[in-house]
């Protein structure tokens, strides 16, 4: 019987492998199998080391991007780093870019990593739990107080954080407490909610703020949540951002917004910092070629036209963040038959304790271009080929699988559905300011 049945049950199996068949592998299935991709995991943990440094802490966020082809690991690689980032005691979250999270609405992609955020040792919701974690007698808590309340007078973010700061510590409301950390989290909330809060404490002379526009927040969400993780105790936050090609089928416009928010992530805004962030992202091999090249949809040369008026201002970001998708991705190590051979006999353990079955060894397949070399086609053809030989002892299987391209064709509905708080669209430039009486 196999040696894991000492560590994991078999139902922890059944799980791993039914993750690893969909091509989404969960923690246990990362465990199990490990990582075979060194110096991505040399940068990343670099990476972790500086942004958690309080002595000498970096000046921004840090990020990197890793490429590779469809079913090569990329998504394995993501869960390894969630799972390293954890035990170095950094709060992570995982964000697929979709339909419900396009890259370039801040405000969705922000919401989505708060709300599938881990934190070390903790299984609540991420924003609940971080406040109950926040003790007002810590020295990292004092820290943030100060941080919030210059950060309000420098113009960096609305007073309506360190207002809403103070009474989450001062109040016994616990029905307003629960708002206002929904409203940290991306939700709205009215200001008459907080100056009720404010006079309930007796601070409310001490603040004068009105709504921001709408386009103001999310970047300030960003900033001043990933300052509450590290009030809260933890190093840092980390956002790992998977399935980037999507934005390939965006319309042209949105597709240039998506490259700013890149530039955003991976720490390259001077103007709106966010020091204790890491970003990694994983993107197609063929991604700057197929969008961004001439020889592609030559996004390069036309985005310049296109963001021009409304979204002027986004211009250099968008350019940055295609340079940072054409010359900064770190592409995946090429597997080795060592490699495949390594996690087929680690997947056949995993097998035999997930059903008391002796899995037998399968006939090495034949190494050539295309889909045979990707660890997700060989981890699939071996599930699917033990399953058979489990169920019916006389079959012989023989796995065919195509091979598959994304196309990065334009599909409108990607975008229909994403729409800002406020019915706006996407917070734009040119959001209008909210009444003192709206949420926000």
């Amino acid at each position: 019987m196999s040696t894991y049945a000492d560590r994991y049950s078999a139902f922890a199996c059944r799980q791993a492998l039914e993750a690893l068949r969909n091509g989404v592998p969960n923690r246990t299935a990362v465990e199990m199998l490990g990582c075979t991709q060194p110096q991505a995991e040399h940068r990343f943990a670099e990476m972790l080391a500086k942004a958690g440094d309080r002595d000498d802490p970096p000046d921004n966020a840090l990020g990197m991007l890793v490429s590779g082809d469809f079913g090569s690991g990329k998504s394995h690689l993501l869960t390894h780093f969630e799972h390293v980032a954890l035990g170095a005691g950094f709060v992570c979250s995982r964000v697929a870019v979709s339909k419900e999270t396009p890259l370039y609405d801040l405000g969705k992609v922000f919401k989505s990593a708060v709300e599938n955020g881990r934190m070390p040792g903790r299984s609540g919701r991420l924003i609940e739990e971080l406040g109950l974690a926040l003790n007002p007698h810590s020295g990292d808590y004092a820290r943030f107080y100060t941080w919030a309340n210059g950060a309000a007078e420098a113009g960096e973010i609305n007073q309506m954080f360190p207002a809403s700061l103070l009474v989450h510590e001062r109040s016994h409301d616990l029905e307003l407490n629960s708002e206002i950390e929904t409203f940290w989290a991306g939700d709205s909330i009215k200001i008459a909610r907080v100056k009720s809060g404010l006079r309930q404490i007796g601070q409310l002379q001490s603040f004068s703020f009105r709504a921001p526009k709408a386009s103001e927040l999310p970047p300030q969400r960003l900033r001043f949540f990933t300052e509450l993780i590290k009030a809260a105790g933890y190093r840092g936050w980390v956002v790992l951002l998977d399935e980037i090609e999507l934005t390939g089928s965006y319309s042209l416009l949105q597709r240039g917004r998506s490259y700013a928010e890149i530039a955003r992530w991976l720490g390259q805004h001077t103007e709106q910092p966010c020091p204790g962030l890491v970003c990694a992202g994983a993107v197609t091999d063929d991604f700057a070629s197929a969008i961004i090249s001439i020889d592609g949809k030559n996004d390069r040369d036309n985005m310049g036209a296109r963001l021009s008026g409304r979204y002027e201002s986004l211009v250099s970001h968008a350019e940055t963040g295609m340079r940072l998708l054409e010359r900064e991705c770190l592409p995946l190590a090429q597997l080795t038959d060592a490699d495949i051979r390594g996690a087929l006999g680690t997947m056949r353990e995993l097998y035999s304790t997930a059903y008391g079955w002796n899995a037998p060894e399968l006939p090495e397949r034949a190494r050539g271009a295309g889909h045979q070399n990707r660890m997700r086609y060989n981890v699939r053809a071996a599930i699917n080929e033990w399953d058979l030989l489990r169920l019916y002892p006389d079959a012989q299987p023989d796995t065919e699988s195509d091979d598959f391209r994304y196309l990065y064709e334009e599909n409108p509905d990607l975008e229909r559905e994403s729409r800002d708080e406020n019915g706006n669209g996407g917070a734009g430039p040119e959001a209008d300011a909210l009444e003192d009486d709206s949420p926000f």
